[in-house]
């Protein structure tokens, strides 16, 4: 892996990062409507689309060759061992009804393995930079999981994926979830949970089935910030999967949350 490329990719990231979060900023409580998306009730914004353009052209501007996945745009038809995984506003339905929590999430791979993550939030005026082997930062100054305390009742962030919807198993483990735990969280806005994990705020996250552009910027944020990523059977997540049931979590804690999900499940 080249570090030149990293180090220049961090730059354009988090300018991109910064110069989308501010359109977001300036548009928020302006919008008209939002445009339903699918048959689950995922919308799509004219916000969604100016952010999005500016993040894409930042990056096309320094690296061409790059593969890029984003939210709205889709795939380039490149290939390269490096791919980009953007969602420029994260949270639209909390955002096109003037619930001020949204973010921005940039994501680079190198050969299916996340090595560099960005992640803003507009309103916080917090920046989340994570980088493979290097830690994780809120505003330059480094954050880790291991901040926690200690807790009778866990406090849960929960992403489902849209697709999920009502699915019975996903509702069983949900309400388990909900009702053993001493807050279980869904924003809508995943990225903001994985931040909230990376600093401490939260003791855990369940990913249900939830692949998509704003996971993977999650994922190394609390990596870097001390946290483990295993699958419901205590297995270490890496690199990229279509289909994934997660549970992200301090180390010390992965037991506790591997059976909580196992009791949900039963």
């Amino acid at each position: 892996m080249d570090q030149l490329t990293l180090i220049r990719a961090r730059e354009v990231a988090i300018a991109a990062a910064y110069e989308a979060g501010r359109l977001t900023r300036e548009r928020f409580g302006k919008l008209n409507h939002g445009v339903e998306k699918d048959e689950f009730g995922d919308i799509v914004t004219e916000v969604d689309h100016l952010a999005e353009n500016i993040i894409l052209n930042k990056i096309r501007r320094v690296f061409p060759a790059h593969k890029i996945r984003s939210e709205e745009y889709g795939e380039n038809d490149l290939q390269s061992d490096w791919m980009w995984l953007v969602d420029p506003l994260d949270g639209t339905n909390n955002y096109a009804v003037g619930l001020p929590l949204f973010g921005i999430s940039i994501t680079l791979a190198y050969k299916q393995y996340p090595v560099l993550a960005v992640i803003y939030e507009p309103m916080t005026d917090r920046l989340y930079v994570a980088t493979e082997g290097e830690g994780t930062l809120c505003n330059s100054q480094p954050v880790s999981i291991s901040g926690a305390k200690a807790f009778q009742k866990a406090r849960v962030g929960w992403i489902q994926g849209h697709a999920v919807q009502n699915e019975q198993r996903a509702v069983k483990l949900r309400h388990y979830i909900d009702v053993n735990t001493k807050r279980m969280m869904r924003l809508w806005a995943p990225t903001l949970q994985w931040t909230m994990l990376a600093r401490g705020d939260l003791d855990a996250i369940i990913v249900y089935n939830s692949e998509g552009e704003d996971l993977y910027s999650g994922i190394l944020m609390v990596k870097e910030a001390g946290g483990v990523i295993i699958d419901y059977d205590g297995h270490s997540f890496t690199g990229i999967n279509e289909q994934p049931f997660l549970i992200a979590c301090q180390p010390k804690h992965q037991n506790y949350f591997i059976q909580m999900v196992k009791e949900g499940l039963a």
